[in-house]
């Protein structure tokens, strides 16, 4: 809600002022009140510069939300806008608003790619992936060669427990992009979360390896060896990332807990895609 403030002037005309105008020149009359001035309309709110929103983009994600939400706030059919807001409330893990974001966006252009894909991610970081599934088949439908719809719908596969479909598309994803390590943590992951974890190690070796690998991808390494038993590897691969009393509470919960099955994580997904 935007408040404005209206300045009102009055021109106040005196009874002496009259009194003598009439005296020295019978024919003149009175002068007329002086309209009051207009309402001054504040103005409009302006969208930020290109050059602001490339500097809005290496904010932290508390303040990329509200930045975004501003512009959406100005022009609600900025798509830019939107997407930017969905991506900044999704790495807050507000996944519902994310996805209400890229509703809106998919609304007014139902075929707007970036749109269909970041929808299929809010859905699956909420863990609902069977309502990830439609935006990514119609994202792979638009672009077939890209790997990113693909991996997206082998793993809102996976959360609606069809199993064979996701394991199908996790292995087109890998075909598609054999050497990127989203493509193969997502696989690797699927084994790992199947019981496999020698063909996990395999894969989240080789994805650990690759160029543009990051600290996920060292990480879920070392949880794949921490449940294989592999433990001063596992500790050395995560003490090159993360604090030393979190690698104490990881190491004694793979210790105490070695060969249970584990549930499949998705902060790794959010970060790949």
């Amino acid at each position: 809600m935007r408040f404005e403030t209206f300045l009102f002037a009055a021109a106040l005309v005196g009874a002496a002022g009259l009194a003598v105008a009439a005296t020295t020149s019978p024919t003149a009359k009175p002068s007329a009140q002086a309209p009051a001035s207009k309402p001054q309309a504040a103005p409009a709110p302006q969208k930020a510069s290109p050059e602001q929103r490339a500097e809005a983009e290496r904010l932290d994600p508390l303040a990329r939300a509200a930045f975004w939400a501003r512009e959406v706030d100005i022009d609600p059919r900025d798509a830019e806008a939107e997407l930017k807001l969905s991506k900044a409330l999704r790495a807050l893990g507000r996944f519902q608003e994310a996805a209400a974001a890229t509703d809106q966006v998919l609304v007014v252009q139902p075929t707007n790619y970036e749109a269909l894909l970041e929808s299929a991610r809010a859905r699956i970081g909420e863990g609902q992936g069977f309502y990830a599934i439609d935006p990514a088949e119609r994202a792979e439908a638009i672009q077939p060669r890209d790997w990113r719809p693909v991996s997206l719908l082998a793993i809102a596969l996976e959360q609606s427990d069809r199993d064979a479909e996701a394991l199908a598309a996790h292995e087109k994803a890998l075909a598609l992009a054999p050497d990127n390590p989203a493509t193969l943590t997502n696989l690797g992951l699927y084994y790992a979360g199947h019981g496999d974890a020698a063909k996990a190690e395999t894969l989240l070796r080789k994805a650990a390896a690759a160029p543009g690998a990051s600290s996920q991808e060292r990480q879920n390494l070392a949880l794949v060896l921490g449940i294989e038993g592999h433990f001063a590897e596992a500790e050395k691969l995560q003490r090159q990332d993360l604090p030393p009393d979190q690698v104490d509470n990881n190491l004694a919960y793979l210790r105490a807990d070695t060969g249970a099955p584990r549930e499949r994580t998705w902060d790794s997904v959010k970060t790949a895609q």
